[in-house]
Parts: C-alpha cells; sequence; structure tokens
C-alpha cells in the first residue's frame, strides 16, 4: 500500500526514524546532492514537513513546497521556522511542548551549580594529576543566592520549583506579570538583572529580537553576576557577552545554546569562566522519546483529518 510521502529536513535518533518510516515514506533533505533539483521533483507529492528547532524551516524551502499544508517540529522553540510566512500560505505548524519542561530546567539547574562551583574546572583538575598539587581557588555559593528569570514559562516555572529546594530568591521578567505566582516582577531585563546574582534565560526566542540581552543587562549584572543560557542563543548579544567574560565584567557563563550552532564562536573555548554544553537540555532517552511520538501522533492526526496534538498556536504564551 502507497504510504504517503513526508520530507524530512533533519533526521531523527534512528529509532525514530525506524518508527517513522513505518507509517511514512521518508526524504532525507540532507541526503540530496542537488538540492534544488531534488526539491523539485519532490514537490507536488510534499504536504508535511518534518524538521526539529535548529533546522526550521525558511521561507524559500516553504515556497519551494507548493502543496505543503504542515510542518512538524521536533522541539519546542519556532523561531527556526517563517511563522508568518507559514501563516500566509495557511500551513499549519506542530511543536513538541510540555514532554521536554523539566529535563531542560534539570540541565538549567546543573548549569547553574556547575559554573558557580567550578565543577568542570576541579574535574579537569583531578585529571590532570594535580589535586594536591597546585592551589585550588574557591567557588561561589548557589543556594540562598538571587535567580532572575527571564521568561516565566513552562521551563521557566520548573527551573522555580526547582530553584525553591535551593533557598534562591526568585524574581522575573516576562512579557507581562502573571497573577499566579508571587515572585517579584521587573518590567525590564536590566532591572531583573540588577536585582540577581544568577540570570538564567528560559524565554520562547520566536518574538525577542536578536541580541536583545545584551550590554545594559550585563551591566546590570556585573562583575558578580553569572549568565544561564537554556533557550536559544540568538537571545543573547553574543559578541557583547564573550567581550564581558574576557574583561571580567561578568563573572561567568553557563550556557547551552549559541548564535551559530555548531560552529561558535571559537573564543569561548579558551574561556575558564565559561561551561558549555551542544545544545542538550531536552537529550535524554525519554524526552527524545516522547517528542519523537509526538510528531508522528500530529502527523498521523494530520492525515486522518483529526485535530492537531500539539498545534503551536495553542503554546503561545511561553517556553
Amino acid at each position: 500500500m502507497h504510504k504517503t510521502e513526508i520530507l524530512v529536513v533533519s533526521p531523527y535518533p534512528d529509532a525514530d526514524m525506524a518508527l517513522l518510516a513505518e507509517q511514512f515514506t521518508l526524504h532525507l533533505l540532507p541526503a540530496a546532492e542537488d538540492r534544488n533539483a531534488y526539491l523539485a521533483g519532490l514537490a507536488p507529492r510534499i504536504r508535511a514537513l518534518a524538521t526539529n528547532g535548529e533546522s526550521g524551516a525558511d521561507a524559500a524551502l516553504i515556497d519551494a513546497l507548493p502543496n505543503l499544508e504542515v510542518i512538524v517540529s521536533y522541539g519546542v522553540g519556532v523561531d527556526a521556522i517563517d511563522l508568518a510566512h507559514a501563516a500566509r500560505r495557511g500551513i499549519r505548524v506542530t511543536n513538541t511542548p510540555d514532554v521536554l519542561t523539566e529535563d531542560v530546567a534539570d540541565l538549567g539547574m546543573a548549569l547553574m551549580l556547575s559554573v558557580a562551583r567550578e565543577i568542570p574546572q576541579n574535574d579537569a583538575v583531578v585529571r590532570a594529576g594535580q589535586w594536591g598539587k597546585r592551589p585550588i581557588a574557591l567557588a561561589s555559593r548557589m543556594f540562598g543566592k538571587r535567580l532572575g528569570i527571564f521568561g516565566l514559562g513552562r521551563v521557566g516555572r520548573a527551573v522555580a520549583r526547582r530553584a525553591v529546594a535551593f533557598d534562591m530568591k526568585i524574581s522575573y521578567h516576562d512579557r507581562a506579570r502573571f497573577d499566579d505566582v508571587a515572585y517579584p516582577y521587573y518590567s525590564d531585563a536590566a532591572a531583573l538583572a540588577s536585582d540577581s546574582d544568577f540570570l538564567m534565560v528560559c524565554a520562547a526566542a520566536d518574538k525577542i529580537a536578536r541580541g536583545a540581552l545584551g550590554r545594559d543587562v550585563f551591566d546590570a549584572l556585573g562583575p558578580e553576576g553569572f549568565l544561564i543560557n537554556i533557550a536559544r542563543g540568538s537571545i543573547i548579544d553574543e559578541p557583547a557577552l564573550v567581550e564581558y567574560l574576557i574583561d571580567g565584567r561578568i563573572k561567568g557563563a553557563a550556557l547551552d545554546v549559541f548564535w551559530n550552532e555548531p560552529a561558535i564562536d571559537a573564543r569561548f573555548l579558551t574561556l575558564p569562566n565559561v561551561v558549555l554544553q551542544p545544545h542538550r537540555a531536552s537529550a535524554t532517552v525519554e524526552t527524545r522519546a516522547a517528542m519523537a511520538q509526538l510528531v508522528r501522533e500530529n502527523l498521523r492526526a494530520f492525515f486522518d483529518g483529526k485535530p492537531l496534538v500539539t498545534e503551536f498556536t495553542a503554546h503561545l504564551a511561553g517556553l
């Protein structure tokens, strides 16, 4: 029996691709030697496009598929998808919210602990056989400190719940004040940073300008402050951040996301006050399986004429 054809922009883990292939005929765009010719040959038969949060789908790709009706994304962030253009074309968009929230929050806490307590640096000392042979600087305390959360959506709230157990003093900034939380609210990011020892970025990037958190925020955070980013690299003014880290104008940063992934600014690799992760906040076996399951469920619902399980327009309140 003929299976519906789907264009895959960025392949998922092998096990999930195998499950997807049981239901659909998959065409892998990265395997194409001539991308334009490949798309031209497939275009009339493609009604669905499968992508992820990093690869997305730009206007050119959307326009190369005149019969495209739905974009399913493996990830919660949709900033790499041209949502406005998709809306003009009447193309529906799904993502995979909720299932990754707790894992992302876990990594946020792990990064905060790592940069404060200098865990990677001390690990390196032990591995190099230098324990007892060289002085080791004292690290920073995390418990009881002030945590500013930029973006109090799903992930931001999950981080706050965890931070309560560390007796941290929590405050936040978002597009609007929330009536259902008692945390102090700041109307702008710089004001939040000025009252934070740790500033954690948890916001969705689709409505935030590139480099929105920049010098004014870093100045407010100050030379004893730490920045943690588990949202999107685009939110941070990355060149300015590198300067501030080199000059010691903020104490440190822990980053899971960057501007030009995976070809990140090489200066990060030389900085002793940075903890780096390769965009792995949702990268657990359990969460990635749940994300892939949502992708399959959304595709099946679409082709069966049923309501989409996680259509993005139902989840505009935040990350």
